[in-house]
């Protein structure tokens, strides 16, 4: 359905002066073309100046049947007869024609003229182009970004390049290149749209558009027919022709007793590849490496069947309009079309005669409108901000979604919480229907539009129509007197007179030739109009959306024209590609135009949802929103949904200002009536802080009256309590509940115990209180938080730096951060979150032993506690304990700091190699850098070294080392490595070191059990004393 309002979108009419009835017009850059009835005579006139002034007139060399203009170069382009031929000709500097007895060149394509007229000083003249063609043109089109010109032909389309070629330093002129043939296979474009490499065709009932892309990889097959010749294309479709004759079977344009109606098709993307359309490309251009470097994409196709019940004869229902619309949006613009680049949206647009069609052909290929048109059209226009059209009797303006689809594409916050636009699938409407007598032609460029008019005595159409009538009052009667003849009543059977209401049994009779008008029925008229500016247009929207609001305050066609109104400053804002006063005014209507449906999705039901974005976009503060929705319901009478969920984000996301008292106590008014459920959320909201406790207490009583779960309204009521300093009520509320109820209760609800997020966390009040009096409460907390995703670690780590950060550890890893560490290590199961823990535990503990300087606090956890309940803290080994004893002489902190490193290094998550560069701020010159520096060494497989370390340090632990390490293979390093380094050690000292002895008759007991007695013998030292190894030797013989 289309809505039909009565906006004034035209600002003034007036008409150009014109000499001679115009035949043709066209306009662009700022000129209008009238073509004269002869066809002979082109008079340009200038759009912007009042009145439109003359700029030339110039003669053409035949008669014009089709005229474009190319703002690109400038130039014009007809398709021209004379003498029974068909020339397409380019006029290009006709703005030196305003000169008078300025001369004129002609030349052919490619041929510039370097003769005499050129020689001495440049001359200043019009040049009329010829450009030979294999087939006569039927239609042509020229880019709107590059000037190149697209032909259309019987069964070819030709592209030619524009290029500008310099004859001199002061002298450049403008020339085409063909550059591309598109051989097409049984089709025959009526009309041509070209644009940014698309190529959109029409024929009476079927519309394709393909876009010319880069080959993506060489296809041989392709390659076999990029060069293939014209004349190849011609013979192989008439030999295709003839032996469907020969065969029996004559083609559809030759069957003349019948006609077949195709049914209707839609073929999207790469569906659009099955419709039958060939085309097959031939390069002509002179570079040669552009050869067979682009490929045909097939992008849309579509096919309609003439429908008999919309008014329309078969005769009349046929496309028109087609065109390609680019669309660019802000500083992409100017930046996309110097560098050649592709717009942001691309459009095609077609008509029936009631219904035109637009689709976005960029990214995802759809039909983005359908225009249900009152009356037949004649022709419509597509521009950036709305669809112009023509019937019969008057000129409508319908609006358009391509600032819509743009606005998707140019920024991916479109559609989310924190920004909206009117969707694409919004019914359009007619903004004006502006009645004029006997429209003909319609054009557009920029804000003006231009309108030809002819009031016909009688028209072609009143001639057809009669002349249809009769030929239907013959064809009733002759197959009546059939029906008769042969038995059959035809009033008896509906399906008979159904049949014998129908007006095309006979195509052949019911084609009339239309007669040709006389001359002295003829008046005519050239109007140009003005569209108004952007703001004017929707400042009358808004007003006419307000009478609406008026008599239905819950009409959808008040938000309807509020979204029109919106799109169209949207379509401005994208196509300013500058900051200027306007841009600015612009800007501010927009802003007020998200407050005015921010406003009215805040009362709806239906998409009650968008006032959150449109509010946002409004760039009104919360309390200037509340306000306004305050003067328009009351508590009494209720708050839309649309309110309540903006308000009620707006204090989630903590992006809103810090509410004055009244204005918060009335919020938590708003919200004990409108969602009672919200008031713990509501209240622990950072916003709310200057809210009466007393009150905020009251509503949350009143909750859980009600049966509500008491935990979070608890929580809520002690934090309250604790901003009044009433510490009695905060015990009271805390004992209520055990603490890990509690922390289900932070859980549902994390502002009360941080606010913010990101690098701006804040903790509150009630944090700041646990963190004196329940520190294992408040990091159980945070780690749930964690736990379930309500808090990032960065976020954590800030949260407790800040809680610190007036205590005694402000300059080093606070203890309470190191304790969340640790209790998050026990309970997180994601890999890089452990990784990254030991990474930071293992960093601290390091440099607490390195300096020493424990502040005292105590630890929540101590190394037996992680031991016990963590899986990545391992027991200690046997000999790291005779390496640091309990009685070790450090500090009780170090000591436990200190456990704790070796107990991760005796875990199994810890990877040594990523802890490695932290190694080397702890000496090993004592036992406690001994110990973590032989564990290290250990977990990377250095066992040999560590043998040599301890033998030299402390060789009571040898033997335990051994013991616990030299296990499976390497359990052969007794012998090979131990053995011969103690008696080494033994041969140093002397005999009277007992610990080496001790450590050489552990290591023969395992080699003598290991070994065979020859192995044990080649191992015993030259030097040895029978006596000590003998026992050994006959333990090993056993």
């Amino acid at each position: 359905m289309v809505h039909v309002y009565n906006c004034h979108p035209f600002a003034s009419q007036h008409i150009v002066a014109a000499e001679q009835e115009p035949g043709l017009v066209c306009c662009g850059g700022g000129a209008l073309f009238v073509v004269s009835a002869g066809g002979c005579k082109i008079e340009a006139y200038e759009l912007q100046r009042e009145g439109c002034p003359l700029i030339c007139r110039f003669s053409s060399m035949g008669s014009v049947l089709r005229i474009r203009h190319s703002a690109v170069g400038d130039y014009l382009v007809t398709i021209e007869e004379k003498n029974k031929a068909t020339y397409l000709r380019a006029y290009t500097n006709w703005r030196y024609q305003a000169a008078e007895k300025t001369r004129v060149g002609v030349r052919l394509l490619g041929h510039l003229l370097r003769g005499s007229s050129f020689r001495g000083a440049p001359k200043e003249q019009m040049e009329i182009i010829e450009i030979p063609l294999f087939e006569p043109p039927l239609c042509m089109a020229c880019c709107s970004l590059t000037g190149d010109l697209l032909v259309g032909c019987a069964k070819s389309l030709v592209v030619f390049s524009l290029k500008r070629q310099t004859l001199s330093e002061q002298l450049s002129v403008l020339d085409f290149e063909r550059v591309l043939i598109l051989h097409i296979q049984g089709w025959s474009p009526s009309q041509v749209a070209f644009c940014a490499g698309y190529i959109a065709l029409q024929t009476e009932l079927e519309v394709l558009v393909v876009k010319l892309t880069p080959r993506q990889k060489s296809s041989p097959v392709a390659e076999e027919h990029a060069l293939l010749p014209e004349d190849i294309m011609t013979e192989s479709s008439i030999d295709e022709d003839a032996e469907m004759t020969k065969d029996g079977f004559s083609p559809l344009h030759a069957q003349e007793d019948f006609f077949l109606f195709p049914k209707h098709q839609e073929m999207l993307g790469n569906e659009a590849q099955e419709c039958g359309v060939s085309l097959v490309l031939e390069w002509t251009g002179m570079e040669a490496e552009s050869r067979g470097d682009m490929s045909v994409v097939y992008v849309l196709f579509r096919r309609f069947a003439p429908d008999f019940f919309q008014g329309c004869s078969v005769e009349e229902t046929r496309l028109h309009s087609l065109q390609l619309h680019p669309m660019f949006t802000g500083k992409r613009k100017e930046a996309s079309i110097s560098k050649g680049g592709e717009p942001t949206c691309m459009f095609v647009f077609f008509s029936l005669p009631n219904t035109g069609y637009m689709y976005s052909l960029k990214n995802t290929v759809e039909l983005v409108s359908t225009y249900q048109y009152p009356e037949k059209t004649h022709q419509a226009v597509l521009s950036d901000q709305f669809l112009y059209i023509i019937t019969r009797n008057a000129l409508q303006c319908f609006t358009v979604r391509c600032s819509a689809v743009a606005a998707r594409v140019d920024d991916p916050y479109i559609d989310t919480t924190m920004k909206a636009c009117p969707p694409i699938t919004m019914e359009v409407c007619a903004l004006r229907i502006q009645l004029f007598i006997g429209l003909k032609v319609l054009c557009q460029d920029g804000n003006q539009i231009v309108l030809l008019t002819a009031a016909d005595v009688d028209s072609k159409e009143d001639t057809e129509r009669t002349a249809r009538r009769n030929t239907e009052s013959r064809e009733h009667r002759t197959l009546t007197g059939i029906l008769v003849a042969v038995g059959l009543e035809p009033s008896s059977t509906p399906a008979l007179e159904s049949l014998l209401s129908r007006s095309f049994l006979s195509r052949k009779t019911s084609v009339c030739k239309p007669t040709e008008p006389a001359d002295s029925g003829h008046g005519w008229n050239l109007y140009v109009i003005t569209s108004v500016s952007t703001l004017q247009l929707y400042r009358e929207i808004v007003e006419y959306s307000k009478r609406y609001e008026q008599s239905s305050p819950s009409s959808q066609s008040c938000v309807h024209l509020l979204s029109e109104g919106h799109l169209l400053l949207r379509t401005a804002l994208l196509l300013q590609d500058c900051e200027s006063a306007e841009r600015a005014q612009l800007q501010q209507a927009f802003q007020e135009s998200c407050t005015h449906l921010g406003d009215r999705f805040s009362r709806f039901d239906k998409d009650c949802h968008l006032a959150l974005p449109y509010y946002k976009m409004s760039g009104l503060t919360v309390t200037d929103v509340i306000k306004r929705n305050m003067s328009m319901s009351s508590v009494s009478t209720g708050y839309g949904k649309g309110f309540i969920f903006f308000l009620k984000h707006s204090l989630y996301e903590e992006t809103m200002e810090e509410l004055s008292k009244d204005m918060a106590d009335k919020v938590l008014e708003i919200f004990s009536v409108a969602e009672p459920a919200q008031l713990p959320h509501v209240v622990s909201s950072p916003s709310m802080l200057n809210a009466d406790p007393d009150c905020a207490v009251t509503h949350l009583r009143q909750l859980e009256a009600c049966g509500a779960p008491s935990i979070t309204p608890s929580l809520c009521m002690a934090s309250l309590a604790l901003r009044k300093g009433d510490l009695h009520s905060y015990r009271q509320q805390m004992d209520r509940h055990a603490e890990m109820l509690q922390v289900y209760g932070f859980i549902e609800e994390p502002k009360l115990l941080l606010h913010g997020r990101g690098k701006a966390v804040l903790p509150t009040i009630l944090s700041q209180h646990l963190h004196d009096t329940q520190e294992g409460l408040l990091v159980a907390a945070v780690v749930a938080l964690h736990e379930n995703s309500k808090i990032r670690l960065e976020e954590a780590d800030l949260f407790f730096q800040e809680l610190c950060k007036d205590g005694v550890e402000a300059e080093s890893s606070p203890q309470l951060l190191v304790d969340f560490w640790e209790a998050l290590l026990v309970a997180s199961s994601h890999e890089s979150i452990i990784q990254e823990l030991l990474f930071r535990l293992t960093s601290v503990y390091i440099d607490r032993i390195t300096r020493r300087d424990h502040s005292g606090v105590k630890a929540l956890k101590t190394a037996e506690d992680l031991i016990n309940s963590c899986s990545h803290y391992g027991m200690l080994y046997p000999w790291v304990s005779i390496l640091t004893p309990v009685q070790f002489s450090i500090t009780h902190d170090h000591q436990e700091d200190l456990h704790k490193l070796q107990s991760l290094l005796c875990g199994p998550t810890l990877e040594v190699s990523f802890i490695l560069p932290l190694l080397e701020q702890l000496s090993d010159s004592d036992r406690t850098g001994l110990s973590v520096h032989v564990l290290c060494a250990t977990k990377l497989g250095q066992h040999e070294t560590s043998i040599d370390r301890l033998l030299d340090r402390c060789p009571q632990a040898i033997i335990s080392y051994a013991n616990h390490e030299l296990q499976n293979d390497k359990l052969s390093l007794w012998w090979q490595k131990l053995f011969p380094e103690v008696c080494d050690r033994i041969r140093t000292a002397g005999n009277d070191n007992t610990v080496l002895l001790s450590a050489l008759k552990e290591t023969l007991v395992v080699a003598a059990k290991e070994l065979n007695p020859l192995e044990f013998l080649d191992l015993l030292p030259d030097d040895g004393t029978a006596h000590f190894f003998l026992p050994h030797l006959l333990e090993c013989s056993q």
